[in-house]
């Protein structure tokens, strides 16, 4: 049982309550959307206020990260500014105390009243337990009950700093693709050096069903550029002697599956970390109904990989999709032509066990080998987000799990993240497992009009960190280094 007593956390956080809100309403504010430069001047507003906030929450380290102004090639002239990050360091001060990350973002996407919101987006409206603004879930509320958080845990416990050495990076660029965040971390991996990261962008199941997410997909993608003629050709004269390359656009493109919707790529699946029996047991357990699951996806009808659910297909396994193919004539009526270009776009979702590069490279190959001659060819990959899972026999996952539990009094269960973010690159520098801690459900809204956050949930976040610090501290010293599974 752990040290921190669940009626005077919850006392602490009551109290406190309203004061916490005024603030959270207070930065929702400020329009820090880092994909308008017009706006640049705010995501900067963003990230002082947040360090001024820690600072009074009581870290005694606050800093300001400056990005993307590393020196680009031999002239040495300096890249564009990116937006600020926010570091802020509380050392436990307890001998063998382990370190944690939390990883967030202050930034938010675009919003416009013409867009369809109810209210200004950017004036928290509370209604009937809601807090509406930009921001609310995704991610300023979540990054923000790490605040109140630790205070409870702090109230509770009696102590003068935290169970462990707590860490924030709060990035300012994470609505823009984290374009600087890598190189980011990688310059400051020594001041970022941790034993567990915790991402609070993240969101549970539904209101009723809290949920754990333990990993998400990594992502790579490209175009095929395909020549064929030097100009369009007389269907007529030439067409049937000739390759075409629209004709091997689609060709490539329904070749990409066999029968069974597997990825015939040679080498796709090598290495990749298989489901268990166990997840897989605990996928079935969760209330999925396909039908509404569907109208969601605006889609008629499930589709994938031969002997997997859907979940399971969109969590934990790999993919390749078609996203767009294109070449020759497109406009109205006939034009009887061999085109001398087309066009194919595709991305793959990655699993844990698959590596980008190594996927690049059998994709290259791939085409390659499937190309007649007369046909030119040229592969443009546009990077790569690597996959990141935790396993479910991991303590401090379970740490987790527990104070979930305590916080919500009901049984924690298991998601993936089908999508990809940047928890993958503080794992891959860090060499540490990512724990996702997120409180937001599908109806808050992320991107879209109306976003909003549950005001009760984001307080059973509040009291979830504020049981997390102690039991991870507990968890670290029962548990010897050598029985720690490695993240994937």
């Amino acid at each position: 049982m752990s040290s921190t007593p669940d009626s005077a956390v919850r006392t602490y956080i009551d109290a406190h309550r309203a004061a916490f809100l005024d603030d959270l309403a207070e930065w929702l504010r400020i329009p820090s959307v880092s994909a308008d430069p017009a706006r640049a001047s705010d995501v900067r507003r963003s990230a002082d206020w947040l360090a001024a906030k820690l600072k009074e929450t009581g870290f005694p380290t606050v800093e300001i990260w400056e990005t993307g102004l590393q020196e680009t090639g031999a002239s040495g002239a300096e890249g564009a500014p990116g937006a600020p990050a926010v570091f802020a360091e509380w050392r436990s001060g307890d001998d063998n105390a382990p370190t944690v990350l939390v990883y967030g973002h202050h930034d938010v996407q675009p919003a416009a009243r013409e867009d369809g919101w109810h209210t200004d987006p950017f004036e928290p409206t509370t209604v009937d337990g809601r807090l509406y603004a930009r921001g609310a879930a995704d991610d300023k509320g979540q990054v923000f009950f790490h605040t109140l958080g630790v205070r409870a845990h702090l109230a509770a416990t009696g102590r003068t700093a935290p169970a462990v050495n707590l860490k924030l990076l709060i990035e300012g660029e994470e609505e823009s693709g984290s374009p600087n965040f890598p190189a980011l971390v990688q310059a400051r991996a020594d001041r970022l050096a941790c034993d567990a990261v915790i991402v609070s962008d993240t969101g549970m199941w539904s209101e009723d069903t809290p949920t754990v997410c333990t990993g998400m997909r990594g992502l790579t993608d490209c175009q095929i550029d395909l020549y064929g003629p030097d100009q369009d050709i007389h269907s007529g004269s030439f067409g049937g002697a000739v390759p075409n390359p629209a004709m091997e656009a689609a060709r490539l493109a329904a070749a990409l599956h066999d029968e069974d919707l597997r990825v015939t790529v040679p080498g796709f699946y090598d290495g990749i970390v298989e489901l268990t029996g166990t997840e897989r047991e605990l996928f079935a357990e969760l209330p999925f109904d396909e039908r509404r699951w569907l109208r969601a996806a605006h889609s008629h009808g499930a589709a994938g990989e031969s002997g997997y659910s859907t979940l399971e297909r969109v969590w934990a396994r790999p993919t390749a999709e078609v996203n767009g193919i294109g070449g020759g004539y497109q406009g109205p009526g006939g034009k009887t032509i061999v085109p001398s270009s087309a066009q194919l776009k595709l991305s793959f979702r990655l699993v844990a066990g698959q590596d980008a590069d190594r996927i690049q490279q059998a994709v290259r190959e791939w085409v390659a080998a499937r190309l007649p001659e007369g046909i030119r060819h040229e592969v443009t990959f546009w990077g790569a987000t690597r996959p990141c899972l935790t396993p479910l026999d991991h303590p401090y996952l379970r740490s987790l799990t527990r104070a979930m539990g305590r916080a919500f009094g009901q049984k924690i269960r298991y998601t993936r993240e089908g999508g990809s973010g940047p928890a993958a690159d503080l794992q891959d520098v860090l060499g540490v497992p990512v724990l996702f801690l997120g409180i937001s459900v599908p109806s808050d809204g992320w991107h879209a009009p109306n976003e909003k956050v549950e005001l009760d949930l984001l307080m059973k976040g509040v009291e979830t960190t504020a049981y997390l610090w102690d039991d991870l501290a507990r968890t670290a010293a029962d548990t010897p280094a050598a029985e720690t599974p490695a993240a994937r």
